[in-house]
């Protein structure tokens, strides 16, 4: 059998892709673009070409992320416009630098740095407590967050409010996977999805309601259990795909006992 080729987009696919996902008309793009909306037909059907700077305004309107803004700057044409570098790269040396600073300042209580697939990127001490007892498979690298988190074998089995964290996760999860046009957080969701978990009903997780504030994590730690919030923190102006895509996950104390429990450790 011969080798199945592979079509790659035009730029006017992936502009009407990108418009469409959004849920932006052509008009309402051209408005934005200040340009026509017969342009953006054009655009889109291959009748026009665009300039180096039509993909950067277009791609800026749609808010699309930095790696499929090189993408759309590829297909028509153009050299990527924006970097992609290794964090340990020299140049990323001051990221780093205030990585660092936030897991170290975060202690005690866990911190984790993850990318756009929600791969482990670093961690602080404290987060080893999320691998203790977790088979090596989910270990190898690259480490996922989210399947750490929901896994069986891993804090899946140790959530004692599992069903409601699982319904809070895996919408948001989904949309990402919508809105970023990234092909890895659609498996990672359908891999998610998938998981069972004998013995536990996932039909009756509590559903917030307007006096509720967050819906915390209830792990069980031996004879205790910790109770979670977390929050989500990213790098604001990035220029470099690999700065643009990653996030800091700080994990909070939901009562006074836990913060007690990770202040003795």
């Amino acid at each position: 059998m011969g080798a199945v080729a592979v079509r790659n987009e035009t730029f006017g696919e992936l502009l009407r892709s990108w418009r469409q996902r959004r849920r932006v008309s052509q008009l309402d793009l051209a408005i934005e673009a200040e340009v026509s909306a017969r342009h953006i037909s054009f655009l889109e059907t291959g009748r026009a070409r665009p300039s180096r700077e039509m993909v950067r305004r277009l791609a800026e309107e749609l808010e699309v992320p930095l790696r499929q803004r090189n993408a759309l700057l590829t297909a028509a044409g153009f050299a990527p416009m924006y970097p992609e570098r290794e964090v340990r790269a020299p140049e990323l040396g001051v990221v780093r630098q205030a990585l660092d600073r936030i897991l170290a300042g975060h202690e005690p209580y866990p911190a984790v740095v993850v990318d756009a697939a929600w791969n482990l990127v670093a961690a602080n001490a404290a987060a080893g407590m999320f691998m203790d007892g977790v088979p090596a498979e989910l270990l190898k690298e690259p480490v996922n967050v989210m399947r750490l988190s929901l896994h069986p074998q891993g804090m899946g089995g140790r959530l004692l409010n599992l069903a409601e964290v699982r319904a809070h996760l895996l919408p948001p999860i989904r949309r990402q996977a919508e809105t970023s046009g990234d092909p890895r957080l659609a498996e990672l969701y359908e891999e998610l999805a998938s998981y069972t978990y004998p013995g536990v009903d996932l039909n009756v997780a509590h559903v917030p309601g307007p006096a509720d504030i967050l819906v915390p994590l209830r792990i069980a730690a031996g004879d205790r259990v910790l109770s979670m919030f977390t929050t989500i923190a990213t790098f604001g102006t990035p220029l470099d795909v690999t700065v643009s895509e990653l996030a800091i996950e700080t994990f909070w104390p939901g009562d006074e006992e836990t913060a007690a429990a990770f202040r003795r450790t």
